[in-house]
């Protein structure tokens, strides 16, 4: 039996009216919550994400820290592709490495399609924990985007300039839209998965897409993103799509058949608006500003919240993932100042 639970998130990434602004923070769950940090001494995080009871455990604990409006699933991007043939590898102080990178069109076809049931049980099971008998907020699932994964599967590892991808795109174009199609399959039957395990909504990071132009995004990318959110319409969950210094990209995400458009710290929200962004809007509080002082926090924080709750639609995060050095006692105070100052505002 799924638990009821608070659908404020829900209601604002759809454009509703709520009593206050919904929030959560990328990369809630990890480095900066001591209880973690003590969980990391003993596992790695492939041993985590493999045990659904202890990802369960990391994945609820800044809900009940914090007391954010949303949960979403600890787990990394690179997650499903060992599924389709990738040799994935977490190296610390590196990140995620391939053994085997994309080279050829021959390379993309010999990948596999992914079966979540048999391939990723593990992440099916910390889902249903989570919805059936820990969450009292929504649990949101993830996935990365082709280019994002692509970028990894191509450059063998983490980029500053995505240079072999950008090539491989350019000089390669049948490799790549093969590439695009077989990583739109795996993200669309990868996804619905998680939905039917009980998330609530998706959020599809394209961390790394920033690094291309419109007119690459266009004519590379908008496809298969428009085949993939296409496809997860058919489920009736809040759709958010995020990237990193792709504030260029923001237009052409709210073309998509998706839900929230979701900004980094680049991109003020009134100015988003005025560009014709018409979806909920999700952000953006730089996170370099969690480590100065309250007075500097707050007064940041209400200018956002000021912008956001101009139009219905609107949820508080970060413009991305919370520091290792950052105090679980900030984001909790946050936390606590998002709810009252959006409550006193959205009650007149």
């Amino acid at each position: 039996m799924t638990r009821p639970i608070n659908e404020t998130l829900l209601k604002a990434a759809l454009g509703e009216k709520t009593d206050h602004v919904p929030l959560w923070y990328m990369r809630q769950a990890g480095r900066s919550q001591p209880e973690y940090r003590a969980i990391k001494e003993k596992y790695s995080l492939f041993e985590i994400t493999h045990q659904p009871e202890l990802c369960a455990y990391v994945t609820r604990l800044p809900v009940e820290q914090y007391n954010v409006d949303a949960a979403i699933l600890y787990k990394d991007i690179m997650t499903p592709l060992p599924a389709i043939g990738m040799e994935v590898e977490i190296k610390g102080g590196i990140g995620p490495v391939i053994d085997n990178p994309i080279r050829s069109l021959a390379d993309v076809e010999k990948l596999g399609e992914i079966n979540p049931e048999e391939d990723v049980p593990y992440v099916l099971d910390t889902i249903k924990l989570l919805t059936q008998e820990q969450l009292s907020v929504p649990l949101i699932g993830f996935s990365g985007a082709p280019f994002t994964l692509a970028s990894y599967m191509i450059e063998g590892g983490p980029s500053k300039n995505y240079n072999k991808t950008k090539a491989f795109m350019y000089t390669e174009p049948k490799a790549w839209f093969a590439l695009m199609d077989k990583l739109g399959d795996m993200i669309i039957t990868y996804v619905k998965s998680q939905i039917k395990a009980g998330a609530k909504a998706i959020q599809i990071f394209d961390s790394w897409v920033g690094a291309l132009n419109v007119e690459d995004y266009r004519y590379f990318i908008k496809p298969i993103m428009n085949r993939i959110f296409v496809s997860l319409k058919e489920e009736n969950v809040p759709l958010i799509m995020f990237g990193v210094g792709a504030s260029h990209l923001a237009l052409e995400w709210n073309e998509l058949p998706l839900d929230v458009v979701g900004l980094d710290w680049r991109l003020p929200i009134n100015q988003a608006r005025e560009m014709g962004i018409n979806k909920a809007i999700q952000g953006n509080l730089d996170p370099a500003i969690l480590l100065a002082p309250w007075e500097v926090i707050e007064e940041r924080a209400k200018a956002i919240l000021d912008q956001g709750m101009e139009q219905d639609g609107y949820i508080f995060n970060l413009g991305h993932g919370v520091f290792p050095s950052v105090n679980p006692e900030t984001l909790k105070k946050l936390a606590s100042f998002v709810h009252e100052y959006s409550a006193s505002k959205l009650s007149r």
